[in-house]
């Protein structure tokens, strides 16, 4: 398999390229934000290059300016009569700056900087300095004489800007036409200057623009003190009724903590009843939060003791790195009942700056008296943030990192989490496949033993991470419909086997492009179309290949997480696949008439084994198009109604985010089907194949797996009898 880092930068125009078309696609054309009339008729051959031309300019007045979209938009001026301008954008007010803007767009990323454009726009330049408007489109016209307007309040500077997709330098020949014209302007002061704007700079710009916007907080503490070096740093009392107004961020309030608020667990129930019943003994019973922030403004109001006043500040670029599971419960309990808001807060502010590495130790510190997990410092990575980044300018899609985050649905996105899985059964040894068998955790390891940076370093592709998922969900798909036409052995491979068949199904597919850019996931759909016929194939073979090396007393769950065996395993199916009119018998298929196991109480088996811990978070899940259409927006309200987390208890276990109240799996997909109110919706349900838990896993799914290695275990221990 190809493993090419495909990661921005300078060098790697063709990537900057891709992502900045599709951003101004889904920014300017799509949107319809562009004037295009004059290019009805226009063959799409010729009609794309012209409107991504404009696009490309109006993102070049939005670097200079600031503009909002819209207002970008309407500053381009591209067309018939343009003049040599593609786009004129007037900044007016106390600061006022005028710019002609002229586009050269490239697919390829080897736009030229022509002197003869350097020469039109100038000659357009001397048309609005001439007050000769009517040379000029309709548009045109009215924006040149605006600019006219503000250029003659006074020496109003005017800066010629060339955008031009490409990642080398320009000519010194066409740095030079810029200077040189501008000396006919500049005769009785420097008015005119210039700006050239490459690649990499428009690339910067559009992934900017997806990224979170920079959280601001006010904290009013008093009682306070404060430290002022090595970092400045203040802490005192803040109180609920302000903390609470901080959720209003959303989760980009949490962006440098490790994991998310978790929803409604049992240790967040006591916060919301200490918060509403007592809320005086709150600030006894809570270790309180600590925020990181890059600046803060304060205010003091008293200049001889400001000790005995408040404190107000203003926190700039800010992120709760501890105690959002506090923050979460204070903003819950202040909704609910007003006695909360007068509850007191411990806040402690760190002011950073650009101490990055400092941020990331502050972090992790603070976060070492709580049950975190390994997977939880992997939010911290910068390789997952650029992760993060690639498959949203890429594919338009959602990535999540931290553990308590909800997962996207299938077709939005998908967690860290599946990626690594599916990373793992993609690499080209199967000793990976075996690791993750027994546990995910071994995915998070660092070092030279780990499989952490074998998987993401070099940082890998969006193309290769989302290719690599569709496989590893295709082949679950197919060993979900396999697995009640197996007995024995062969369906204990549908569970504990599906890491390595789906490395196996990796190993029989043509894996050259699959981390190649391809926009229409045209590998994709071809690939997942192969998967249930490879998975079918592939499953009697591995029976029987475990069969002859290990015999059939061997244990398959064993087997699918050791190494070496694997590895001998992987290559004698892979062998005997390539031996031509050889198939494997499906011994272990089940006979039609054999009467179907009965399904057992997935909630007593997980409660009895000790499967799952109190609090492991659980995620709803949809299962068929019509509930998807029916809960979506009803969902998308409110994150927290998809989400619940495990109590050990024989008939309420799960606990729901949205109220804190116990249910039984069927129960609450039912309440919420009511409270979503579909119409539609069936009588009855599988409640416990309607919960994930963090392994992707649904309670009923869990609950055979445990019911299987049991049997297994029982049937070696007869068998050594």
């Amino acid at each position: 398999m190809s493993t090419k880092n495909n990661r921005g930068g300078n060098g790697n125009v063709v990537l900057q390229v891709r992502q900045v078309e599709q951003a101004l696609r889904n920014v300017y054309v799509d949107a319809g934000l562009l004037d295009a009339s004059d290019l009805d008729g226009m063959t799409p051959e010729k009609r794309e290059p012209r409107l991504l031309s404009r696009a490309l300019a109006a993102q070049a007045v939005r670097i200079v300016t600031g503009f909002s979209p819209q207002e970008a938009a309407l500053s381009v001026i591209d067309g018939t009569a343009d003049k040599g301008i593609d786009a004129i954008a007037v900044v007016d007010g106390p600061d006022p700056h005028v710019y002609v803007i002229q586009a050269k767009w490239s697919k390829d990323g080897v736009a030229k900087g022509e002197r003869l454009a350097v020469m039109e726009l100038l000659a357009g330049l001397r048309l609005i300095d001439d007050e000769d408007f009517a040379a000029f489109n309709p548009r045109g016209r009215l924006l040149a004489e605006y600019a006219k307007t503000v250029m003659a309040k006074g020496p109003t500077p005017v800066t010629q800007v060339a955008v031009l997709m490409r990642a080398d330098e320009v000519s010194e020949g066409f740095r030079y036409a810029l200077i040189d014209g501008e000396k006919e302007f500049n005769h009785h002061g420097k008015v005119l200057d210039h700006r050239i704007i490459l690649a990499s700079e428009v690339w910067a710009s559009v992934r900017e623009d997806l990224a979170p916007r920079p959280v601001e907080l006010t904290a009013d503490l008093f009682p306070w003190f404060a430290i002022s070096s090595p970092y400045e740093s203040y802490q005192g009392v803040v109180e609920a009724e302000q903390v609470a107004q901080w959720v209003e961020h959303g989760s980009h309030l949490f962006n440098l903590n490790i994991r998310n608020p978790l929803g409604r667990t049992p240790i967040n129930n006591e916060l919301i009843g200490t918060l509403t019943e007592a809320p005086a003994h709150f600030w006894y019973f809570n270790n309180g939060v600590t925020v990181l922030c890059e600046s803060v403004e304060k205010t003091q109001q008293s200049m001889r003791t400001p000790h005995t006043r408040p404190l107000t500040l203003m926190l700039r670029n800010a992120s709760v790195v501890n105690g959002a599971q506090t923050v979460r419960s204070v903003a819950e309990a202040v909704a609910a009942d007003e006695a909360a808001a007068s509850a007191q807060i411990g806040v402690r502010i760190i002011v950073t700056g650009k101490a990055a590495d400092f941020a990331k130790e502050t972090t992790q510190a603070t976060n070492r008296q709580n049950r975190v997990e390994a997977r939880d410092f992997i939010a911290l990575d910068p390789v997952q943030a650029a992760i993060t980044e690639d498959v949203r300018a890429e594919l338009g899609l959602e990535y999540s990192v931290r553990r308590s985050e909800l997962d996207p649905p299938e077709e939005s996105g998908c967690s860290v989490v599946e990626a690594a899985c599916a990373l793992a059964c993609a690499h080209s040894d199967s000793q990976y496949a075996a690791r993750m068998a027994t546990t995910l955790d071994v995915l998070w390891e660092r070092g030279s033993q780990g499989i952490y940076d074998v998987l993401f370093r070099p940082q890998p592709s969006a193309y290769l991470l989302w290719n690599a998922v569709q496989v590893l969900r295709a082949v679950r798909r197919s060993l979900h419909n396999l697995r009640a036409r197996y007995a024995g052995r062969g369906a204990a491979l549908t569970e504990h086997g599906a890491y390595l068949l789906t490395h196996l199904v990796f190993r029989r597919l043509d894996t050259d492009a699959i981390d190649e850019p391809d926009p229409k996931l045209e590998w994709t759909a071809h690939a997942v179309e192969q998967v249930p016929n490879l998975v079918e194939g592939l499953l009697p073979a591995l029976a029987t290949a475990i069969d002859e090396l290990y015999t059939e007393r061997s244990q398959i769950r064993a087997v699918c997480a050791d190494v070496d065996r694997c590895r001998e395993v992987a290559d004698h199916v892979l062998g005997a696949a390539a031996a031509p009119g050889l198939s494997a018998p499906d011994k272990y298929r089940r006979v039609r008439a054999q009467r179907k196991r009965r399904r057992p109480n997935a909630v007593s088996v997980l409660v009895d084994r000790g499967v799952l811990d109190d609090g492991a978070p659980l995620t709803l899940i949809t299962t068929n198009p019509m509930e998807v259409n029916a809960l979506r927006d009803w969902l998308a309200q409110d994150e927290q109604r998809a989400r619940a987390s495990w109590v050990k208890h024989r008939t309420k276990p799960i606990l729901w985010a949205a109220d804190g109240e116990q249910y039984s799996p069927s129960g609450l997909v039912t309440s919420i089907w009511e409270l979503a109110e579909w119409e539609g919706r069936p009588v009855a349900n599988q409640g416990t194949a309607r919960w994930a838990t963090a392994s992707g896993e649904t309670l009923a799914d869990l609950a055979w797996r445990v019911l299987g290695e049991l049997e297994e275990s029982t049937e070696d221990d007869a068998d050594r009898d």
